[in-house]
C-alpha cells in the first residue's frame, strides 16, 4: 500500500503547544517593554555623564557634592538589596540556572522591579558594566511570574516560559532575537527542543519588535563593515586568536577571583562594596569620560579612533592603556555586588583588542586599513565567545548587533582558536563557573 501525503503529515492546527508559543508572545512583548524603558534611560543618562564630567572639570568645587550623591547612591543601593542580596547581585544569568536546576528560588514579581531599579543606580552612575544581564534576568522573571500567577501552567511549560524570558530579555537588551534563542540553547539548557526553542523565538522576536518600535530600528552596534579584499593574513589571525584566547582565560580567572578579594573588606558591610567604584566613577570620568559604563558609546569611540589619521604608535599606547583601565575597574565594578552583566565590558575590551590589533597589523604591513573595522567585530566575537564559552551565540549576536558581517571564515576562525585555547587552558562558562561560587538558600 502506498501511503498518501495526509498519512504522513499532521492534521491542520494540531500542534500541542500553540497555546504555550502565544504565551511566549506575550512574555515577549512584556519584557521588550520593560527593556526598552530600561535601555531608554542607560542611554540618555551616560550621555548626560558625558556632558557632566567636562562641567565637573571646570568647577571642581562640585566635585565633593558629587562624591555625596555617589554614597547617597551605594546607600540606596544597599537597602534595596537587603531584600535577597543573592539573588539581585550580578548579571541575574547563574540564578536564573540555578532555579532551573533546582537549587535556587525566589518571588520573581519582588526581583523584577528591584532589578530594574537596583541596575539602573548601578549603571547609570558609569560602572563597567552591561544591561544584558539584568535584562535577561527581568525578562525570566517576567515568563515565570506570568506561567505561575496569569497563565496558571504545568510545572513543565512555567520553566519554558522562564527560557522564553531569557530569550526575550537578550533579544530586547541587544535588538538580537536570534542570539537570544542561540544563548538560551548554548548557555541555560544545552539542548534543543522544538518546543522550547520556538516559544523562545517567540518571545524573542516580539520583544525585538517592542523595542524597534519604541527605540528605532537602527541596530544596537551599528557598524557598517565591508568584507575583506582579497585573503587575510590567517598566520596573523592564527596569533589573533590564541592571544585572545589568553587573555579571555585570564579575564575568567580573575573575574572568579572577586568574591574572594571584596571578602577581605571586613570594615564594609557586603550591600555596600558599591561605594568602592562608585567613588572611582570620579577621577575616570574627569580623565576621560567615554570610558564610563558598559558600553556601546566607548565601542564606537574606539571604533572612530581607527579611522581617524593619527600617530599610530600614541594611538596604540592609549589603547594598552585603555585595556588595562576597562580590565581592572570592570573586576571592580562586577566584584562589588551590584546588579550589572558582564557582556557589554567583554565587547568593549573585545573592541580594544581588536582596535590594537588592526593597527598593529596596518603598521606592519600585515593587513590593509580597510580591515581594521572587520578586525574589531572579529575580536570582539572572539572574545565573547570564549569566556561566555558559547560560539554560536557571539558570532550571531556581532552580526545582529553590528547590522553587518565581516568575512565568515575569518570571523569563525578566529572564534574558534580563542574558544579552543581558553579551553585547553581550563576555561569553563563563565556563568556556570560563578554560579558554582554562589550560595543559594
Amino acid at each position: 500500500m502506498v501511503a498518501r501525503a495526509k498519512d504522513v503529515l499532521a492534521r491542520p492546527f494540531s500542534m500541542d503547544y500553540l497555546n504555550l508559543v502565544f504565551q511566549g508572545v506575550i512574555v515577549g512583548l512584556i519584557t521588550g517593554g520593560i527593556v526598552s524603558c530600561f535601555r531608554w534611560i542607560i542611554d540618555h543618562t551616560l550621555q548626560l555623564l558625558f556632558w557632566w564630567y567636562p562641567y565637573l572639570e571646570s568647577h571642581l568645587g562640585y566635585v565633593l557634592v558629587y562624591a555625596l550623591f555617589l554614597v547617597a547612591i551605594s546607600w540606596l543601593l544597599g537597602k534595596l538589596l537587603k531584600y535577597d542580596l543573592t539573588n539581585l547581585v550580578g548579571s541575574g544569568v547563574p540564578q536564573v540556572e540555578a532555579i532551573l536546576l533546582g537549587q535556587n528560588s525566589y518571588a520573581p514579581w519582588q526581583i523584577l522591579w528591584r532589578k530594574f531599579v537596583g541596575g539602573l543606580l548601578a549603571i547609570c552612575p558609569g560602572l563597567f558594566l552591561g544591561r544584558e544581564g539584568p535584562c535577561i534576568q527581568m525578562g525570566a522573571c517576567v515568563g515565570q511570574g506570568l506561567a505561575a500567577d496569569v497563565f496558571k501552567t504545568s510545572k513543565k511549560d512555567q520553566q519554558t516560559l522562564l527560557l522564553a524570558g531569557v530569550a526575550a530579555g537578550l533579544a530586547a537588551a541587544f535588538s538580537a532575537p536570534l542570539a537570544g534563542v542561540l544563548f538560551m540553547v548554548e548557555e541555560i539548557t544545552t539542548t534543543f527542543k522544538p518546543r522550547v526553542c520556538l516559544t523562545a523565538l517567540a518571545a524573542a522576536l516580539s520583544a525585538d519588535l517592542m523595542t524597534l518600535v519604541l527605540l528605532g530600528q537602527q541596530p544596537s552596534l551599528a557598524m557598517y563593515i565591508k568584507p575583506f579584499e582579497g585573503a587575510p593574513n590567517y598566520v596573523f589571525l592564527l596569533i589573533l586568536g590564541i592571544i585572545i584566547g589568553i587573555l579571555a582565560y585570564a579575564y575568567q580567572y580573575v573575574l572568579l577571583e572577586q568574591l574572594y578579594v571584596y571578602s577581605k573588606l571586613n570594615f564594609l558591610p557586603q550591600r555596600y562594596h558599591s561605594l568602592i567604584p562608585l567613588l572611582l566613577t570620579i577621577p575616570l570620568g574627569l580623565w576621560n569620560a567615554k570610558l564610563l559604563g558598559g558600553s556601546h558609546d566607548f565601542i564606537s569611540y574606539v571604533t572612530d579612533m581607527s579611522l581617524t589619521p593619527t600617530d599610530p604608535r600614541a594611538l596604540l599606547k592609549l589603547l594598552v592603556l585603555f585595556f588595562i583601565v576597562r580590565s581592572v575597574f570592570s573586576m571592580v565594578s562586577y566584584g562589588a555586588s551590584v546588579p550589572g552583566g558582564i557582556f557589554m565590558p567583554i565587547l568593549a575590551l573585545g573592541a580594544v583588542i581588536g582596535c590594537f590589533a588592526g593597527l598593529l597589523g596596518v603598521s606592519a604591513g600585515w593587513l590593509e586599513h580597510s580591515q581594521v573595522l572587520g578586525l574589531i567585530l572579529i575580536s570582539m566575537a572572539a572574545y565573547f565567545g570564549a569566556i561566555e564559552k558559547a560560539p554560536f551565540t557571539a558570532i550571531v549576536l556581532l552580526t545582529e548587533m553590528a547590522g553587518s558581517l565581516a568575512s565568515v571564515f575569518p570571523l569563525v576562525f578566529v572564534t574558534f582558536i580563542a574558544y579552543t585555547v581558553d579551553t585547553l587552558l581550563g576555561g569553563r562558562p563563565i556563568y556556570t563557573a560563578l554560579r558554582e561560587e554562589m550560595h543559594f538558600k
